[in-house]
């Protein structure tokens, strides 16, 4: 037993047995462990609130070859939570600047950075060449992309993602049998339905907790150590300081894990869930202020979402989501004025496109939504 010891032990540098000596000492982890994360390659899907925890704890824990992929830059609003970079790095493409924050934390490992967008057209040469997949993502398109590609590969995925106060956690992963990302989300939102972290924002400690689980996940598959959340769901509440967990369930009818599986290649989405704001008839913060302090006799609307409208709104607006809109358009008048607005515009934007095609000829966007109200001096009400 001794001489089989020996040289596996001796995989390691001086350096590294002192670095990972707290992990050698672990029961149920040990040098086994630490092997088998040396051997692993992992791939980040963003260097952003969710990947930048994720990849720093993977650096420090000793996967040996760590790759990164983002098409952005850093920019200063991402400084309250992408802890990857720092402020000499705005200007500069963030996979850059997290090559040179991982290699700096951990020198013994091998970072690789992927300076543009997954598409169809990667997502298989991408993933073939790594042993697990994050997914730290900001967008739908990104999502179900990573999911597809994920399972067509046999690749496990670990998917968390944010929103405001709450974030989410679960893995999927085909050779255990689990659920796959569709059986819980089948079908890309409509355009705008759901905002992100530009729109609703999102307190900044948030995708600390989230991304060190997702970096904890995927310690325990690689150095089989543990029970991953392979076929649970982990959903934490901030502000309540609450975890809840929920098994998923696979749908049988389920276009990519069913048994008559649908999608057999990955497919690019950013048509069906990333398009622009259309073109639409608007009205300045200015105007509308002119319009409410003269006595406007038409419909203030809000599609914001229900948190969103509760916590800060312009006094006299009534709620219809966007993702409802579409189904209580019967229930408004359609001869009255309708000045609608969201966050900073998108989503109104996409409202007003929908009540305009419907028959709605006076619903006119609010520019700069709720954000532009208030910068300008407009007064807000919450419950």
């Amino acid at each position: 037993m001794g001489f089989l010891w020996f040289p596996r032990f001796l995989m390691f540098t001086p350096r590294e047995r002192a670095r990972y000596d707290r992990h050698f000492i672990l029961p149920g982890f040990g040098k086994d462990g630490q092997e088998r994360l040396k051997t692993s390659a992992v791939l980040c899907i963003g260097a952003g609130g969710l990947g930048s925890p994720a990849a720093l704890y993977l650096a420090a824990a000793g996967v040996g070859r760590l790759g990164i992929i983002d098409d952005d830059r850093v920019d200063l609003s991402n400084l309250q939570r992408q802890i990857l970079h720092a402020e000499a790095a705005i200007g500069t493409p963030k996979v850059r600047s997290a090559e040179n924050r991982l290699r700096g934390l951990n020198a013994d490992i091998v970072v690789e950075a992927h300076a543009l967008r997954l598409t169809a057209a990667n997502v298989r040469d991408l993933f073939a060449g790594y042993d697990l997949i994050i997914d730290g993502s900001d967008n739908f398109p990104t999502r179900f992309l990573a999911g597809d590609g994920a399972w067509l590969l046999s690749k496990p995925l670990v998917s968390g993602s944010i929103f405001q106060f709450e974030g989410q956690l679960t893995v999927f992963d085909r050779r255990r049998g689990t659920p796959c990302f569709r059986c819980l989300l089948p079908e890309p939102p409509p355009p705008g339905a759901v905002p992100g972290c530009d729109e609703a924002g999102v307190v900044g400690a948030l995708p600390g907790v989230v991304g060190s689980l997702q970096a904890m996940e995927a310690v325990k598959i690689l150095s089989g150590c543990g029970e991953s959340l392979a076929g649970r769901l982990l959903h934490y509440d901030a502000l309540r300081t609450a975890f809840r967990e929920v098994r998923l369930a696979r749908d049988p009818q389920c276009p990519l894990c069913g048994p008559r599986p649908l999608i057999t290649a990955p497919a690019a989405y950013d048509a069906s869930c990333a398009a622009d704001p259309p073109a639409v008839p608007e009205i300045g913060v200015e105007e509308l202020r002119e319009a409410l302090d003269n006595g406007f006799r038409g419909v203030l609307l809000d599609v914001r979402q229900v948190r969103e409208h509760r916590g800060e709104r312009i006094a006299g607006s009534r709620l219809v989501p966007l993702a409802e809109l579409p189904g209580r358009l019967e229930a408004l008048p359609a001869d009255q004025c309708y000045y609608v607005y969201c966050s900073t515009g998108k989503r109104s934007a996409r409202a007003v496109s929908i009540m305009r095609e419907a028959g709605f000829r006076e619903a006119r966007n609010v520019r700069g939504g709720i954000v532009a109200w208030r910068t300008a001096g407009g007064a807000t009400e919450e419950e």
